[in-house]
């Protein structure tokens, strides 16, 4: 995951003008391990920039997503964002439903599609979404608890 310093160097590298607004998004994801929304961030940065609209921190997020400094992925509740992996190659990612911990995949599956020659792929999304070990013992640690086990 890229680190805060690296989202500011990957802006600026890009033209994008730091501002204190910037500096402050590129903090909170580059120390976020999970995925946020639109409105956790605009939460977040509610507190500290009174006034601030949710159309400006959306707009600041999509930019963020097209510079390839943020991840964007579609979850059942809507879209989150997190900072974009520092891996230096195309990948694709496993994500739990649960804890939202990201594993790598590391090959493409786009390579194993048969794609029509009538058609020119520009850009593709992969992803595989479970549970992790640990939640999953913990899934089935609360339901024994309960005396739900085996229903």
């Amino acid at each position: 995951m890229l680190s805060t310093e690296e989202i500011l160097e990957a802006m600026s590298e890009q033209g994008l003008r730091i501002t204190d607004q910037r500096k402050t998004l590129a903090k909170l994801f580059g120390e976020s391990t999970g995925y946020l929304s639109a409105k956790d961030v605009y939460k977040h940065m509610e507190r500290k920039y009174s006034g601030l609209s949710f159309d400006t921190v959306y707009r600041n997020l999509r930019v963020m997503e097209e510079m390839g400094v943020l991840e964007q992925i579609v979850f059942e509740d809507g879209i989150k964002f997190k900072a974009n992996c520092s891996q230096d190659h195309h990948h694709h990612h496993m994500i739990c439903l649960q804890c939202q911990k990201t594993y790598p995949i590391s090959f493409c599956p786009m390579n194993m599609t048969d794609t029509p020659d009538q058609f020119r792929v520009v850009k593709h999304k992969f992803e595989v979404f479970g549970y992790c070990r640990e939640c999953e013992e913990a899934g089935a640690e609360n339901k024994a608890a309960r005396g739900e086990e085996g229903k």
